[in-house]
């Protein structure tokens, strides 16, 4: 988490150090547009974590980790990308699940298989954008194209964790 955040700060630095060394120092016109894309996440964020806390006081966590822990193997890999895949909404639901799913002892390969299957897989945005905006047949050969990716993730996954270790 602190080399993430160090990273981040160092990056900013750069950019900042860039953006001076312009004529136009467009510095106000970034500070404005940070502050808009800020705005709605100083709501939802709280709400999200907060939800994911109550989420976690009902999962039992002994499910999760049999079922999505480390020894579950292929077969937590395949529930995980089908979780995935059928998990509602966005990133502030995603990820403070994923978060849960963590802390109750999942494993590696099966968190990156579940947020690959949302990523990829996604069954509402397929029937709310995707179908009517882009048409069945596509969707179609874009799920077919994308359905073993997030089991070959997860595969990967644990194979480069075990490696690792």
């Amino acid at each position: 988490m602190v080399v993430a955040f160090v990273f981040v700060l160092i990056v900013l630095t750069i950019l900042v150090l860039i953006a001076q060394a312009r004529p136009e120092r467009p510095h106000r016109v970034a500070i404005k547009q940070g502050w808009e894309q800020l705005q709605p996440l100083l709501v939802r964020l709280p709400l999200a974590l907060i939800a994911a806390a109550f989420i976690a006081q009902l999962l039992p966590e002994q499910a999760i980790a049999d079922v999505f822990g480390e020894g579950s193997g292929w077969h937590g890999i395949l529930a995980a990308s089908l979780l995935g895949g059928l998990l509602p909404g966005g990133p502030m639901v995603a990820f403070p699940l994923i978060i849960i799913f963590l802390d109750a002892g999942a494993g590696t390969a099966q968190i990156i298989s579940l947020l690959t299957s949302w990523s990829l897989l996604g069954l509402n945005r397929m029937a709310v954008y995707e179908i009517p905006m882009l048409g069945t047949r596509f969707t179609l050969a874009r799920v077919i194209t994308a359905l073993p990716l997030p089991v070959a993730a997860g595969y990967w996954a644990g194979s480069i964790s075990n490696w690792l270790q």
